[in-house]
């Protein structure tokens, strides 16, 4: 089943033929990913040009995806963390470059050289927060920060990409003391509002919100016999709020779609600060890292490429010499849409020739927050 609405802009007859392209394409990788909802948001040259749901939100009931369901970005939500970061930077009250004890006084002694652009990139060489089973120790938030801050850096700042959660807590808790308000609140003021995300908000699994997606995954349960084929079942996800900023947003395509509009035409950061962001970190031995300023960098010149991802089952790419920007969000752990975005974006502005082109390094596979 397909909702769709009036496009947002007077396509071109080329735009229209990609339009059509997109949806076949879509409705294919959904019945061969037995993907049960989607939302689709295409952005050309600063118009949405399409924006599309399909499917059901919730299989079990029948209820259908509209434009109106939200979705979780989960990991995804850190390419916002890194805006709000670069509008602080921006405005004098954030030092990329300073380390991050000169805002947060309570850091570890091993910590405190650890800089603020080594965070976003996740090359701090700290700790993670999370382990397989979830929070550190499996108990409360702040039982887990007393363990993550006995535990010494995994490498020297700067030495090596490592994707870890502890990054973005520690941004989150600069973001709130330089800001003067919570995180949630500073991210609704200074992008939502602007960006005119009207359904975007934060929460998981154990939030009562509405019009939320139901979560699904193919992966067997842990009590089902070895070998066993892959089924379709509820998948849960929980985000504590000292982790929102690595992974809390929830949102629909279109607001998201509005708010790579709203960033990529100035009105959230200006050039400098945008191109900042987007520009991958350097390791200590020169080689550009895997991430920017909150974005993993899939390809780096020619043909920027810079993504938010985000627990298997949502992803944007924006390509800003290309003029084009996709937006998928899925409800099944696993859909990778990553995957399929590039093939998208081809059809709105055609990749140029290999020859010449650098990639930067892929992002880690771990790269999302459940």
């Amino acid at each position: 089943m397909l909702i769709s609405a009036l496009p947002f802009a007077a396509v071109s007859a080329s735009q229209d033929q990609a339009n059509d392209q997109t949806r076949r394409l879509v409705r294919r990788i959904m019945l061969d990913e037995r993907i049960p909802g989607l939302q689709l948001a295409v952005v050309k040259d600063g118009q949405i040009v399409l924006s599309e749901a399909y499917g059901l939100a919730n299989m079990e009931n029948g209820v259908l995806a509209s434009r109106d369901t939200r979705f979780p970005l989960n990991s995804a939500t850190k390419a916002f963390t890194g805006v709000a970061i670069a509008q602080l930077a921006e405005q004098g009250r954030v030092d990329l470059d300073a380390p991050a004890s000169r805002y947060l006084h309570d850091l570890p002694a091993a910590w405190r050289e650890v800089r603020v652009r080594q965070l976003l990139a996740h090359t701090s060489g700290l700790p993670d927060i999370l382990d397989a089973n979830g929070l550190l120790g499996g108990g409360s938030e702040a039982q887990a920060w007393t363990a993550v801050s006995a535990r010494p850096l995994e490498a020297a700042p700067g030495q090596r990409f490592a994707y870890n959660q502890t990054n973005y807590l520690l941004l989150s808790r600069i973001i709130t003391r330089q800001s003067g308000m919570p995180y949630e609140r500073f991210l609704a003021t200074a992008q939502f509002s602007g960006a005119r995300m009207a359904r975007t908000t934060f929460g998981d699994s154990y939030d009562l919100i509405p019009d939320v997606a139901t979560m699904y995954s193919l992966a067997p349960r842990a009590t089902d016999a070895a070998h066993a084929p892959p089924r379709l079942s509820h998948w849960f996800y929980d985000v504590p709020p000292s982790l929102w900023a690595g992974g809390g947003i929830l949102t629909t395509a279109d607001d998201t779609a509005r708010w790579l509009v709203a960033l990529t035409e100035g009105r959230l950061l200006q050039d400098p600060a945008r191109q900042r962001m987007w520009t991958a970190e350097r390791l200590a031995d020169g080689r550009a890292g895997a991430w920017a300023g909150g974005w993993p960098v899939l390809n780096a010149s020619p043909d920027l490429q810079v993504a938010g991802i985000g627990g298997a089952r949502s992803a944007f790419v924006v390509y800003p010499e290309r003029g084009v920007a996709v937006v998928m969000l899925t409800n099944l752990v696993g859909a990778n849409p990553q995957r399929f975005i590039p093939r998208i974006a081809d059809l709105y502005a055609p990749a140029p020739t290999a020859a010449g082109a650098t990639p930067a390094a892929r992002p880690s596979p771990a790269g999302s927050l459940r």
